[in-house]
């Protein structure tokens, strides 16, 4: 259940008086006092209103709360001409000079649109009330100027509102860093479990398969039934050794080889190799590629299997006819690879495991093919991240540090 502090609860108090016993008390008009005050009081709460960009985002909010206001309470004549005063001291302790300046001017307009309300050819505008409208803007002006002039002779609010976007930050990374660490310590986990499975079942699967071709040989030419059934034998030994296979290039140690390459060159390869391995698919893979991107140091040969394998998970996904796109670009010292399509999309629920072992959503998939992927690109110290819509498609987005040697 949630609690207030003294101060938040005086503010709703307030504004309960103000929806209460105020000129007007329409339900719309209380229903946007509500609205106002519910944000007043989130927004020293929620990270991401102390940084800048979320600062702008609730002054928005606030001006549109207070134009809507005076839209319903007499537009120019309005009592509640002052509600826009919200928005204006919100900017003048938080953003500075140029956000108070702008904060400002967005309420002074908004307040002198409400003439543009008025059918003048029906009232006019008596000469004794322009020097109201003046006071009322420039009272505006005066009282955002202040407050941000409080707010610089008050430098520990400014670093509270800085300690505030630091902290909403690095809880974040911790977030992000305690989630890798998780998936991390499953991979490990299940990869030696997989390892010790696949050894143990490799031999039998052997020793099955090699009893297959001798039996098929026993079998005489009229035994189509007995011929028919020892085939069936072998080739679900085979898909079974395939299985194992994988397990294994799972749970194996990874060596990585950095060389300094050319990234586009990479990728090139990754989709000559789908184009001529895989099963044919009815997609155009394009690129995109951006020419600032530099050589840097990464492993050539299990960068172009991350590539691959993202591309055949985008071609198994996009229905005939469709295109796959691959971007690159250069992005706060990270190479970025991007595997755009627009096929069926993941559902939200996995993808946040889409990355780990076993999870698939593929019918007869083993849900390996993501797991190495991560560990590839965990290994040469970048991230991989999702974003996707069913119906719609998927994004997967893969950051490789440019600037520093990839660890051997």
């Amino acid at each position: 259940m949630a609690r207030f502090a003294k101060h938040e609860v005086i503010l709703l108090l307030l504004f309960a008086l103000l929806a209460v016993a105020g000129p007007v008390r329409r339900p719309a008009v209380i229903v946007l006092l509500a609205g106002l005050a519910l944000l007043q009081v989130l927004e020293p709460s929620v990270p991401f209103f102390a940084r800048p960009a979320g600062s702008v985002l609730a002054n928005l909010l606030k001006l549109g709360l207070g134009y809507g206001i005076l839209g319903l309470t007499g537009g120019i004549n309005s009592s509640y001409y002052w509600i826009l005063l919200a928005p204006v001291i919100s900017a003048g302790m938080v953003l500075g000079v140029p956000g108070t300046a702008v904060f400002t001017g967005l309420a002074c307009g908004a307040y002198l649109s409400t003439l543009l309300w008025i059918d003048w050819t029906r009232y006019e505008l008596p000469p004794d009330q322009i020097p109201e409208i003046v006071l009322r803007v420039t009272v505006l002006a005066l009282i955002g100027f202040l407050a941000e002039r409080l707010a610089e002779v008050n430098p520990a609010a400014r670093r509270a509102q800085a300690v505030a976007a630091q902290l909403a930050e690095a809880n974040r990374n911790l977030q992000e860093a305690e989630a890798a660490v998780r998936r991390s310590e499953r991979l490990a986990a299940l990869g030696q479990l997989s390892a010790g499975l696949a050894h143990e079942l490799r031999n039998p699967l052997g020793t099955i398969r090699a009893s297959a071709e001798m039996l098929a040989r026993q079998i005489p030419a009229d035994n189509p039934v007995a011929a028919e059934l020892v085939g069936y034998i072998q080739s679900e030994v085979d898909r079974m050794n395939a299985l194992v296979t994988r397990f294994l290039e799972f749970a194996r140690p990874l060596e990585l080889k950095p060389v300094r390459a050319e990234l586009t060159e990479v990728i090139d390869r990754a989709i000559a190799q789908l184009e001529r391995h895989s099963p044919p698919f009815d997609v155009a893979v394009y690129k995109n590629y951006a020419p600032d991107l530099p050589p840097f140091e990464f492993d050539p040969e299990l960068m172009e299997r991350v590539v691959y394998n993202l591309l055949l998970n985008a071609a198994q996904a996009s229905p005939p006819g469709a295109a796959i796109t691959v971007k690159t670009r250069l992005v706060e010292g990270n190479a970025e690879i991007a595997v755009i399509d627009r096929g069926e999309g993941i559902p939200p629920e996995r993808q946040e495991v889409i990355f780990n072992p076993f999870v698939t959503t593929k019918p007869d998939g083993v849900g390996l093919g993501l797991a190495i992927v991560s560990k590839i690109v965990d290994l040469h110290g970048g991230t991989i991240t999702v974003e996707s819509e069913p119906g719609k498609g998927s994004v997967f987005r893969v950051y490789l540090p440019v600037g520093r040697r990839a660890a051997p």
